[in-house]
């Protein structure tokens, strides 16, 4: 598929998909959600694939929201339809098996914020701005922002964002843990550059055992602690019969580097 919204590249093993919509700060309209639907479908099911890094065009923007001209002309019937849309796609982000990392080098605003909280880990550059400001168009976050915004900071440190629509610098963001990191410099490359020296560690490891991780996590999420554990168990269980387990413990007490082999 030919991408007009995306630019996607794979470079050993790390994928980078970047928003294309500089001219109106990678507004995210039906385009790119069908766009993303499909990479991220493909990148989900790709052998050749590690980590994923999420970013946008241009010095400005990550994505500064949803396309307000798309959102004018909702009522009751196509507002729903338009939130649920965003949240599949979102959905299928945060789903991925494969670690997500944002790099928000300028606005996350709206809907560019709602897809930063999908991703695995948000880093931000030093002029990176966030924040839902729905409520000043008389609005909720639509595509996630209500639900995991106060899963990430907590119940009253989010609701103060949704209830003043106000945006947070980057210093502010890493305080009260947005996002993971700030990368020093304004502009976009050093961010990319530590975007990829963060994949190419994780890319590094074993996929069986990163994807575990992932998995443990998301279900863990959504269950009891004592629910959480056995699937924790559950998944330790399996790995411990993984050629790569072996190789691991063999590599460690033989003092040499691993060679995995996804199996």
């Amino acid at each position: 598929m030919v991408y007009e919204t995306l630019i996607y590249e794979v470079q050993d093993t790390i994928a980078t998909v970047t928003l294309n919509r500089p001219q109106v700060l990678n507004a995210l309209n039906t385009q790119v959600f069908d766009e993303l639907e499909h990479l991220f479908t493909e990148i989900h099911a790709s052998t050749a694939v590690r980590v994923v890094l999420l970013t946008g065009a241009g010095e400005k923007a990550f994505a500064a929201g949803a396309d307000i001209q798309e959102l004018a002309a909702t009522d009751a019937h196509t507002g729903a339809a338009k939130a649920r849309r965003g949240q599949q796609v979102f959905n299928l982000i945060e789903s991925c098996r494969k670690p997500v990392i944002a790099l928000v080098n300028g606005f996350a605003l709206g809907g560019g914020c709602e897809l930063a909280l999908a991703c695995t880990l948000r880093l931000a550059s030093e002029r990176a701005k966030l924040g839902q400001p729905e409520v000043k168009l008389g609005l909720i976050p639509g595509y996630g922002g209500t639900q995991r915004l106060p899963r990430l900071l907590g119940s009253s440190r989010a609701l103060r964002l949704l209830l003043t629509g106000e945006m947070v610098a980057a210093e502010e963001a890493l305080r009260i843990g947005l996002v993971d990191e700030i990368v020093p410099g304004e502009e976009r490359q050093p961010l990319l550059d530590r975007g990829h020296a963060l994949a190419r560690t994780i890319a590094a490891l074993p996929t069986l055992a990163i994807e575990a991780c992932l998995d443990a996590v998301r279900r863990g999420a959504s269950a009891s602690l004592r629910e959480g554990l056995s699937i924790e168990a559950e998944i330790f269980g399996r790995l411990c019969a993984t050629e790569d387990k072996a190789e691991g413990t063999a590599a460690f007490l033989e003092k040499r580097t691993p060679v995995w082999t996804g199996r």
